[in-house]
């Protein structure tokens, strides 16, 4: 039998192959960018994992490569780009799963915060922009107050998020709109001040289970690039029974019922403030950070729900391992990425050190204010999060990614 990922983010291959190994079904990997996923694939023998390359941009093309699979029990897809697609290809398939509309629901970050809003579970109304060329700063501030975060509805990887304070960063957004590609539309809500944490959960049946929360910390304003995370963040029981509590209610109100969610917030002045809902496990190296925390492979959460069966993480208990961080490594500017300077160094740093490249030599990085733009990322290990920060930032400060101008 078999269970076939419609792409993946760029780590937890191996980890995914283990749980579905362990459940007696081999993985079948459908991906139009094999290369992303070269450095995991490298680690793991021969035929552990079947991939099948397909423009899964292309819908026809990715439900032909399904109904092609023999033996297809499941189809995973937890990704922002690919979450809807699946979720209605395994409807359309017969094969367990979220309600579609509800993966389309929480991909409209506009229409998520407008509901919690009716519901009660947002302060705030969003503010649609229709048309950024024309957007007036008087208005702005009438909506939704000075300074007012401008993002695109369907966002990831913090590309297209502005920070509007005054007329000047108005100017700004208005010119990078202009060129920018969106995924949704464009729409504003009050920045939020305060740190930003990532809420990691898994949902069954309409039980929520908070399996920790991840720290970031952020590139100076006016950008939005996570720079440092780490987990599990270390929090008064109290507060983090609250935080469960909350998170439970705003995913019920979701429809949200049976996936890993990744949910944003700010601890403000005033409590802790949704910033996003994501129906996925956590991007970069969070699913690493919890199988090494909570001393398990959480990637079970991923295989249990897509073979319709209650996940058994759900009951684990959980805990015992290393707190982990890590640095996303991101050139000073835009161009070829020629080199990873101090590789040999970061061995010498405590915290079992490891580098995860995400970036070949030669790889073009336009972007570098945004989380398209690291080259590399630097785990370390501690014996709690704090620690493993201070490790991984100490680590990473002897590395240095060199581009060059691009032809």
């Amino acid at each position: 039998m078999t269970i076939a990922c419609l792409e993946m983010l760029s780590f937890g291959l191996a980890h995914l192959a283990r749980a579905a190994r362990g459940t007696g079904e081999r993985l079948v990997l459908l991906t139009g960018v094999e290369s992303l996923y070269l450095h995991e694939l490298a680690t793991l023998p021969p035929g552990t994992i079947e991939v099948v390359p397909v423009d899964t941009g292309d819908r026809r093309a990715v439900a032909e490569a399904l109904n092609a699979i023999e033996g297809l029990q499941g189809l995973i897809s937890s990704t922002d780009t690919w979450g809807v697609t699946g979720a209605e290809l395994a409807a359309e398939l017969g094969l367990p799963g979220i309600d579609p509309a509800v993966i389309r629901l929480v991909r409209d970050k506009f229409e998520v915060r407008d509901l919690l809003h009716r519901k009660g579970l947002s302060p705030f109304a969003p503010f649609a922009v229709d048309d950024a060329s024309a957007l007036d700063l008087d208005r702005l501030a009438a909506a939704v107050g000075l300074p007012a975060i401008v993002k695109d509805t369907a966002g990831t990887s913090s590309r297209n998020v502005w920070l509007v304070r005054d007329a000047g960063d108005l100017a700004r957004l208005r010119r990078e709109a202009a060129e920018a590609t969106l995924f949704g539309r464009l729409f504003a809500e009050p920045f939020l001040a305060g740190p930003v944490y990532s809420a990691e959960t898994l949902t069954w049946a309409g039980r929520t289970r908070l399996l920790g929360l991840s720290s970031r910390l952020m590139s100076p304003q006016p950008w939005f690039r996570e720079d440092v995370t780490a987990f599990p963040v270390a929090l008064p029981p109290g507060d983090a029974r609250e935080i469960e509590r909350w998170l439970s209610e705003l995913l019920a109100v979701l429809g949200y019922t049976d996936r890993f969610a990744h949910v944003e917030l700010a601890m403000t002045a005033d409590g802790p403030r949704l910033i996003e809902v994501n129906p996925r496990i956590g991007g970069a190296l969070v699913g690493e950070s919890m199988c090494r925390a909570l001393n398990a492979n959480v990637y079970e959460g991923l295989v249990d729900p897509a073979l319709g069966r209650r996940p058994r993480l759900l009951d684990a208990p959980l805990g015992g391992g290393p707190a982990v961080a890590f640095v996303l490594a991101y050139p000073d500017r835009a161009g070829e990425l020629v080199a990873v300077h101090g590789l040999d160094d970061v061995a010498r740093y405590p915290g079992r050190t490891e580098w995860y490249p995400t970036k070949e030599i030669g790889a073009d990085i336009a972007h570098v204010t945004d989380g398209r733009g690291h080259a590399g990322i630097l785990l370390a290990e501690g014996p709690t999060a704090e620690i493993a920060t201070h490790r991984a930032v100490a680590a990473a400060a002897a590395l240095r990614v060199e581009t060059r101008p691009a032809c």
